[in-house]
C-alpha cells in the first residue's frame, strides 16, 4: 500500500490506493477497443449502481459520463438490467450480461469507514471471455468520491483501450464577460468534465494564455497587472503568484519546460518578438531566436526536452517551425495554404497541433514533427489555440461564434477525437477561451 500525494486547491484529501483484488485481471485482456481507426464504434458497456453507500450511484454516473464522452464506449441503459449486482455478487450471470449486448462490465461497491471516509471496490469484467480484467479498492475521504469517479475512468479506458485515460485531470482558461468594448477576462480552473470549477482571479486585469507545469501545482500566464503586460507564475494550491520578471518589452505566451525547471516566452521589444528560454531558480534568460522585424511566438516543447516548435512570420507568413531546444538548427514545417498558430506538441511526442487560418475560416489540425501529415480536425468562423488531453488522444480549443451582425460573438469551449470525430462541447459557466489541459494529476 502506498500514500498518494493530496492535489487541491483549498481541500486536504487522503487518498490510498490499495493493490489489485483477489483473482487479479489476466496479463493480457481478450476485450480490447482499436482507437488507432479513425471512427470507432462504441463498445457497449453495463456499469450497474454500486452497492451499499449512495455515494455509489454518484460516483457510477460521473464513471458512466466520462467513458461516454469519450465516444469509445457506450453504457447501456440500466434499465435493460437483468442481474441485480449487491455487495455479495461474486462472479456476475454472464449469460444476462450477454442478453443485453454488454461486451464489459463493471461491479463494485462502497462501504462507510468512519464517519468521513468511504472503501470503493471495483471490478471489470469481459463478458464474452466471462474473466476478469481489473479489480482495485480505493480508500479516500468521502469529500474525494468525485476524483476517485475519474480514477476509476482511467483505469477501465486503459484496460480496454491499452492506453492511459485522462480523465483525472483539470483545465485551466480564461474566462471571458462583458461587452466587447470593456471585456473582463478571469483565470479559472475546473475538472476535465466542467465539475468543480473555479475562479483564479477577480477579473480586475486582463489575463491571458494559462498552461500547466508538468507537475499540474503551477500555471504560467500573462498578466496586464502594473504597467506593463508579462508573464507571471501561480502555485495553484498555496495561490501564491509571482511576476517572472519586468523586461524592455512585453513578455507573453510563455509554457513550461518537459522537466518544469525553465520555461520558453516570447519578449516583444523594438519591433521584433523574440523567443527566450528562463531557469526558474537563477532565472538566467537566454535569447533562443533572432532576426530583425520578426515576429517568433507560441513556443512549445517537445516531450523529451530536445526541439522546440513556434510560430514565425520570418519567410513572409506565418508558419510553423521546429528548432533545437538551444535555438540552433530552425527549419520550417508548414506548407499547406494559408497561415499557421499556436502549435503544440503532443504528450505522445508523435504530432504537433496547430491553429490554421485559411479563406477566412479557422481549423484546428494536427502535422508530424517533420511536418508530413497534415490532417484538419475542425473548421469553423473561428477555433483556436488547441491542448492535448494528458495520453495525447484529445484535443480542447475554444471556438467563437459570429454575431448577428458578423462581429465577434459568444466563445465557447469544445474538445475532438485526436481522429477528428466525437466533437464535444465542455460547459462552462460563461465564455471560454485558451484552454490549457492538465497532465494527470499527482497520485
Amino acid at each position: 500500500m502506498r500514500i498518494m500525494k493530496p492535489f487541491s486547491l483549498a481541500r486536504h484529501v487522503l487518498l490510498l490506493l490499495v493493490a489489485c483484488l483477489a483473482f487479479g485481471a489476466p496479463a493480457h485482456a481478450v476485450l480490447k477497443i482499436d482507437i488507432t481507426k479513425g471512427n470507432v464504434e462504441p463498445l457497449p458497456i453495463a456499469l450497474p449502481e454500486m452497492a451499499g453507500d449512495s455515494a455509489g450511484q454518484d460516483i457510477i454516473e460521473v464513471v458512466s459520463a466520462d467513458l461516454e464522452r469519450s465516444g469509445l464506449f457506450r453504457p447501456i441503459n440500466p434499465q435493460s438490467f437483468i442481474e441485480k449486482i449487491t455487495a455479495d455478487t461474486g462472479i456476475p450471470r454472464f449469460g444476462d450480461w450477454r442478453q443485453i449486448s454488454a461486451q464489459a462490465l463493471v461491479t463494485g461497491s462502497v462501504t462507510p469507514i468512519g464517519d468521513d471516509k468511504l472503501r470503493v471496490t471495483f471490478r471489470l469484467w469481459d463478458v464474452t471471455g466471462e474473466t476478469q480484467i481489473a479489480g482495485k479498492e480505493y480508500n479516500t475521504l468521502r469529500s474525494n468520491w468525485r476524483r476517485i469517479a475519474h480514477i476509476m475512468a482511467d483505469e477501465i479506458y486503459k484496460r480496454l483501450t491499452g492506453e492511459n485515460g485522462y480523465f483525472d485531470s483539470r483545465i485551466v482558461y480564461v474566462a471571458e464577460s462583458g461587452p466587447d468594448t470593456k471585456r473582463i477576462k478571469r483565470l479559472a480552473i475546473m475538472d476535465q468534465d466542467g465539475e468543480n470549477h473555479k475562479y483564479l482571479s477577480d477579473g480586475k486585469f486582463l489575463v491571458l494564455t494559462p498552461r500547466f507545469s508538468p507537475t499540474s501545482q503551477q500555471i504560467l500566464y500573462m498578466s496586464y497587472a502594473g504597467k506593463q503586460p508579462r508573464v507571471f507564475m501561480r502555485d495553484l494550491q498555496t495561490g501564491r503568484e509571482e511576476s517572472l520578471g519586468t523586461f524592455e518589452g512585453m513578455s507573453f505566451a510563455p509554457r513550461f519546460s518537459n522537466d518544469g525547471r525553465s520555461i520558453v516566452m516570447s519578449i516583444a521589444s523594438g519591433g521584433s518578438t523574440w523567443i527566450y528560454k528562463m531557469d526558474l531558480r537563477s532565472r538566467q534568460l537566454i535569447r533562443l531566436t533572432n532576426g530583425n522585424g520578426t515576429i517568433d511566438t507560441s513556443p512549445s516543447f517537445s516531450p523529451d526536452g530536445t526541439q522546440i516548435t513556434f510560430n514565425s512570420d520570418r519567410g513572409g507568413s506565418q508558419q510553423l517551425y521546429v528548432m533545437n531546444a538551444d535555438g540552433s538548427g530552425a527549419k520550417r514545417i508548414s506548407f499547406g495554404q494559408g497561415r499557421y498558430g499556436t502549435p503544440v506538441w503532443s504528450p505522445r511526442g508523435d504530432l504537433i497541433a496547430f491553429t490554421k487560418m485559411q479563406g477566412g475560416r479557422f481549423y484546428i489540425g494536427v502535422m508530424r514533427p517533420d511536418g508530413s501529415g497534415e490532417r484538419v480536425l475542425t473548421e469553423s468562423w473561428m477555433d483556436e489555440g488547441p491542448s492535448w488531453s494528458p495520453n495525447g488522444r484529445v484535443i480542447v480549443f475554444h471556438r467563437q461564434f459570429p454575431s448577428s451582425r458578423g462581429k465577434a460573438g459568444n466563445v465557447r469551449m469544445y474538445s475532438v477525437d485526436l481522429t477528428g470525430y466525437n466533437l464535444r462541447e465542455i460547459i462552462t459557466p460563461m465564455d471560454a477561451s485558451d484552454p490549457a489541459w492538465s497532465p494527470l494529476l499527482p497520485l
